[in-house]
């Protein structure tokens, strides 16, 4: 996948996360929530970026392991949503596929650069 293929994806999921923060119930629970998963969503492509501007294969794998990080927060807070009955499972699908994918590639491009 080409480099700016996979900046546009992780920037077009927080602009869907900041969309969906947005969206959310004005309950205390649901911004607590919601204030967690704006921070992780909005900083994976952010972190991206950054790795994509790394200056060695060490430097790209540390800042690839971010942005997995930051993946599995946002699933995490995406999954408590849907638990906590504060959103349908329904209204997230397409963004948790979307994220589960990145993490798919993610986590393929570091184990690639591990085995260089």
């Amino acid at each position: 996948m080409r480099n700016q293929e996979l900046s546009n994806r992780t920037k077009q999921v927080a602009l869907r996360v900041m969309r969906l923060f947005s969206a959310l119930p004005h309950s205390d629970l649901a911004r607590v929530i919601g204030n967690q998963l704006l921070r992780s969503g909005t900083s994976v492509g952010a972190n991206y970026r950054e790795a994509s501007r790394a200056r060695s294969d060490a430097e790209f794998i540390a800042k690839l392991g971010i942005v997995e990080q930051e993946l599995d927060e946002t699933i995490y807070w995406m999954e408590l949503l849907v638990d906590g009955d504060i959103v349908t499972a329904v209204r997230l699908r397409e963004l948790r596929v979307e994220a589960e994918e990145l993490m798919k590639i993610i986590v393929s491009s570091i184990k690639t650069t591990k085995s260089r």
